[in-house]
This record gives C-alpha cells, sequence and structure tokens, in this order.
C-alpha cells in the first residue's frame, strides 16, 4: 500500500501592533472622575436627574476606559507557551464589556426618568447649564484623542464612541437646562433623560454586535471573504482553496488558514511569499498560515486509492 503526504509549508506575518494610547487613557480618565464628582454634586443641588444620569453614564465610561486601557496594555504582551497568541483578545472582550456596561447604565437611565415623571422636582436650569457645557469641553477634547484609531481598532472605538456620546449627550442637557429656564417645564428633564438614553443605545448596539461577533471568531468586519477566496484562485498553479477560515486575533489583527491545492508544488516557496504579503497589504490580514497539497493528493483521496 503507498501512502501519499501533504506537503505543509507555513508562512507567518504580523501586522504592527496598534499604536499607544496610554496618554489619552489617563487623560481622559482623571478629567472624567472629576467631572463625575462635579455632576453628581450638582445634580443633586439642582435636582437634575439628566445631570446625574449623565454622571453614572460617565462612570460606566471611566470604567469603559480603564478596562480598553489594560487590555491595550495585556495586548502587547509577547506570547507564551500556554498563550500561544498572547494576550490580544483581552481587547476583544473589553469592547464586549463596554457595550454591556453601556447598555445597563441606560436601564438604570430609563427606570430614574420614568419615577421622575410621577414626581417631578424643581431644577435649577442655570447650574444645569453650565455644568453640562464643562462636559462638552471634557468629552468632546477626550474623544479627539481617541479619533485617529477609531476605524482601525474596535477597541479604541469603543472609547471614542463613549466619549464622543458624552458630548453630545452633555449638548443635549444644555439644551435641556435653556428650555426649562425659559418655559419653566420641569417635565423636559426626564423626558430629555430618555432621548439621551435611546440615543446611547443606538451607540452602543454596533459595539456590542461587532465586538460579540469577534468574539465567535467571525470574520472580522472590513474583510471580504469572496475577495479573498477570489485572489486566492487567481494565484498561479492553484486548482483549489478549502478549509479557509478567517477571524480575529484581537481588534486590530486578522489571522487567517487555508489549504491550497497546487497543480505543480515548484511554485510553492515563491507563492509563500507573495500570499502572506497581498493579505496583509490588500486584506489587512497579518497572520496567514497556508498549506499546500499536491494535486494528486486530493485525487487519490476522493477516489479511496491505495
Amino acid at each position: 500500500m503507498q501512502t501519499a503526504h501533504n506537503s505543509h509549508h507555513h508562512g507567518h506575518s504580523h501586522s504592527h501592533s496598534p499604536s499607544n494610547y496610554g496618554r489619552a487613557f489617563a487623560i481622559g480618565i482623571i478629567l472624567n472622575t472629576i467631572f463625575i464628582a462635579v455632576e453628581i454634586v450638582y445634580g443633586f443641588m439642582s435636582h437634575s436627574l439628566a445631570l446625574v444620569a449623565d454622571a453614572g453614564h460617565n462612570l460606566g465610561d471611566v470604567l469603559g476606559l480603564f478596562l480598553a486601557w489594560g487590555a491595550t496594555a495585556l495586548g502587547r504582551r509577547a506570547a507564551t507557551e500556554r498563550h500561544s497568541y498572547g494576550l490580544q483578545r483581552s481587547t476583544v472582550l473589553a469592547a464586549l464589556a463596554n457595550a454591556v456596561f453601556l447598555l445597563v447604565a441606560v436601564g438604570a437611565i430609563v427606570w430614574e426618568a420614568i419615577q421622575r415623571f410621577s414626581i417631578p422636582s424643581s431644577i435649577a436650569a442655570q447650574t444645569v447649564i453650565w455644568v453640562a457645557m464643562a462636559g462638552i469641553v471634557i468629552n468632546a477634547g477626550t474623544a479627539m484623542m481617541f479619533l485617529s484609531g477609531r476605524k482601525g481598532d474596535l477597541n479604541i472605538r469603543g472609547a471614542f464612541l463613549h466619549m464622543a456620546a458624552d458630548a453630545v449627550i452633555s449638548a443635549g442637557v444644555v439644551a435641556g437646562g435653556v428650555i426649562i429656564m425659559f418655559t419653566g417645564w420641569q417635565w423636559v428633564d426626564p423626558a430629555l433623560s430618555l432621548s439621551l438614553s435611546a440615543a446611547i443605545v443606538y451607540g452602543a448596539w454596533k459595539l456590542l454586535r461587532d465586538s460579540l461577533n469577534l468574539a465567535l471568531d467571525a470574520v472580522p468586519e472590513g474583510i471580504d471573504v469572496a475577495a479573498v477566496r477570489a485572489y486566492l484562485l487567481g494565484l498561479p498553479a492553484v486548482m483549489d482553496a478549502h478549509h479557509l477560515h478567517i477571524w480575529g486575533l484581537s481588534t486590530t489583527e486578522a489571522a487567517l488558514t487555508v489549504h491550497l491545492v497546487l497543480t505543480d508544488t515548484q511554485w510553492s516557496n515563491e507563492l509563500l511569499h507573495d500570499i502572506n504579503h497581498e493579505l496583509h497589504e490588500r486584506f489587512g490580514i497579518g497572520h496567514a498560515t497556508i498549506q499546500f497539497e499536491p494535486v494528486s493528493d486530493v485525487a487519490c483521496y476522493s477516489e479511496n486509492c491505495h
């Protein structure tokens, strides 16, 4: 009996590590922690649920920033025998946790707003306006520090969305304070809280969906599997591509494994370099493992020969 053995060729390439946003995280956490204390104090003094609700939301954001920062640091650790890919996956978990924290915070805000409709209280609109204006400056400034990394890193996008949403929410609180100041309509405060909650849910939903997909090893957003397959099948001497898998190692790095059936294995060494380069440059896949199989082996398997 004669047994055919597949030849194995493994190519590995790695994308650059994500940018270090340590300073941005530190500044954002410090500024927002101070602002939370100010919002809580003046929120209770002015009887503004919108202000207190925003403080609660900001507290969740500070925890989220801590998570994102910690995950970024863990993702930079070198691989070990036990964690052969390193701890890059922690950035996915941080993004997922951030989305969950946002949704939990919304639930608390909505419940309190409903209670406030039945028991309205007088609000010091002018105080609310000034505090919320400070929030616009702090949150928008923090968001800008994460602006450059929001497209390439889901973890950084989570931090950016938190801060950008807070800036918009603070602007809404200012608008509500102005309306109350000129009209005396106290119901505007809980109504505004409900509107802001809807805005938070809208922003958190996509973050939850994308991070959950990555946690379940779905193909990262922005990578077209059909295009990758078409590229591989268009290579010289490649007759077939199977066992194609693409998943996210982290919020910034993607991995791929595939078996390529070659009509002529003499192409293998040249192909290996070209494939790794093109997968990285065209599709953003920085870690590829390719197994080459001679066409004779595939034919033998299909015919059950010995």
